[in-house]
């Protein structure tokens, strides 16, 4: 009897012990998992990523709010993915109308040529490392048209590197929430543009997104399709179809796993769904290197430090891809790129394949991993 109370109070004092929070959880698991990745860098990324993240301002083509690009440089914002191209530092292509095109200077060095051909109408504008100035929300033209996006700046460079040239179709596999989706658009470069997510209440909020930023004929016509198809059945469905692929995959979310409780991986009752999440992200991987065309582009990017969901997953997708569906891919070189932005972002030391945005108090954008592969066949 005296056995089963002393059981009984055991019971009722576990029952009202505070639950561990998902975010606390998090953090204990990154801070073994990439106190061993990182060694004497993590602490620095630890206060990084607990600290307020900086965000650029995704210009709006489609929007014409007078005077908007004079007031952000005026405020110490610069454009950062078109100043330095070619052009001195600071001048920059911000204030071109899209279209116009910024060609790359005669005798421009070898570096320059590697570099993708950045479309000159995407405009995105942050404040220099060190100022965490913020962005007002944007402001509506007479239209209604809001004129900027506010996101990761870091998250931009997988659309950069995917290298979207004029009259090419793309394949974005995991658009949710749509950012890059509306990247992509700002190129007017894409001749057909299918917009995929597997879940119908995230493709609402890609939706939104594009309803807010563009004129209805530019996303609802025909040359944008929407679809919620597993994405894991696009190399089957459409082989070799796709000039460019961009598989931007959920993954552990690291910034928001150890900031917020809401729809947090690190939930006891998500645990299957985590420990899955390489696997779903080789196969996603697997069928965007087979929905791309034979010398096209497929990119894979994430929002995770975890070299288990990032080289480890680029590595198996291209074994699986070459032993099961035949399909050879090459891992391009994004060196020429990390150079170009070093100014604004703080890249990881040492990746065996592809680019590594860290979070740093300087320059707090990221975590982004991007890998850039060339199908072969």
């Amino acid at each position: 009897m005296h056995h089963m109370s002393s059981c009984k109070k055991v019971c009722l004092w576990a029952a009202t012990l505070p639950r561990i929070p998902a975010t606390s959880l998090a953090l204990h698991n990154f801070d073994v998992n990439y106190g061993l990745q990182f060694g004497d860098l993590w602490p620095s990324v630890r206060v990084a990523m607990l600290c307020e993240q900086k965000y650029g301002a995704l210009i709006n083509n489609f929007s014409d709010v007078p005077g908007l690009l004079s007031e952000l440089r005026f405020k110490g914002a610069r454009d950062f993915v078109q100043s330095g191209r070619s052009l001195g530092e600071g001048t920059g292509g911000a204030g071109r109308l899209p279209g116009e095109g910024l060609t790359p200077a005669t005798g421009s060095t070898e570096e320059e040529s590697m570099l993708p051909e950045m479309s000159p109408n995407i405009r995105c504008f942050v404040f220099p490392k060190g100022d965490i100035a913020r962005f007002k929300p944007a402001r509506p033209d007479s239209c209604g048209t809001l004129s900027y996006y506010l996101l990761d700046a870091a998250s931009l460079l997988p659309v950069l590197a995917l290298d979207v040239r004029e009259g090419h179709t793309v394949l974005d596999l995991c658009a949710a929430p749509g950012g890059k989706t509306l990247a992509l658009l700002q190129t007017h470069a894409i001749s057909q543009l299918t917009v995929n997510d597997v879940s119908e209440s995230r493709m609402n909020r890609v939706r939104r997104t594009l309803q807010s930023y563009l004129p209805r004929e530019v996303w609802s016509g025909n040359r944008v399709a929407m679809t919620t198809i597993d994405g894991q059945l696009w190399g089957e469905m459409a082989r070799s179809t796709f000039d460019r692929v961009l598989v931007d995959v959920p993954c552990t979310t690291d910034r928001h796993s150890v900031m917020e409780e809401e729809n947090n991986i690190f939930k006891k009752m998500r645990t299957k769904e985590r420990q899955k999440l390489p696997a779903l992200q080789t196969q996603l991987l697997v069928a965007g290197m087979e929905a791309t065309r034979p010398g096209g582009v497929v990119l894979y990017s994430t929002c995770t430090l975890s070299q288990l969901q990032n080289e480890m997953v680029v590595e198996q997708a291209m074994h699986v891809a070459q032993d099961e569906r035949g399909v050879t891919v090459e891992v391009e070189d994004l060196g020429p790129l990390e150079r170009h932005f070093e100014s604004t972002f703080h890249f990881a030391p040492r990746q065996r394949l592809g680019l590594l945005v860290i979070p740093h108090l300087t320059a707090n954008f990221g975590p982004t991993y991007l890998c850039k592969l060339r199908r072969v066949r």
